[in-house]
């Protein structure tokens, strides 16, 4: 399974998990899987479960992106799309931030209403640019030792 597969998936576990927050994420997969509507994925599974673990920080830099938007505004498929680019951003540092970003962009065209891409490319381009400015600004770490 190619990464943009396994995001694919780890979008269905999240989006499903919207709907039914008390519902453990495993069981959700479990089931996901035994109805042949996800396949079995390290990676997914994976980020699905990191995005869901960080879901306040998570939703908290995304509502402080959106500008005019509060979380409970955002469709359902963007916040989904935009949980798993920003969980990779901030907690997979071995995906690129601007592969993580197209990523999202793409899933939004795929699955989301026509504005949702373009709203997902936003908000993902404001939090990869404050990333850059934190990276900047930190000390070097040989500065420190």
């Amino acid at each position: 399974m190619t990464r943009r597969q396994a995001r694919e998936q780890a979008f269905i576990v999240l989006f499903e998990k919207s709907f039914h927050p008390e519902t453990a994420l495993d069981e959700i997969l479990e089931v996901g899987v035994e109805q042949e509507l996800v396949q079995e994925d390290e990676y997914a599974s994976n980020l699905a479960q990191t995005a869901w673990d960080n879901l306040v920080s998570i939703d908290d830099l995304i509502e402080q992106n959106s500008i005019g938007w509060r979380i409970n505004r955002i469709s359902k498929v963007a916040l989904a799309i935009l949980r798993l680019s920003v969980c990779e951003i901030l907690y997979l540092p071995d995906v690129p931030v601007s592969v993580s970003i197209n990523e999202a962009v793409e899933l939004g065209k795929k699955f989301g209403a026509e504005e949702d891409s373009a709203f997902i490319n936003g908000v993902l381009g404001s939090i990869a640019r404050l990333d850059e400015e934190e990276q900047k600004n930190a000390p070097d770490d040989q500065e420190t030792q």
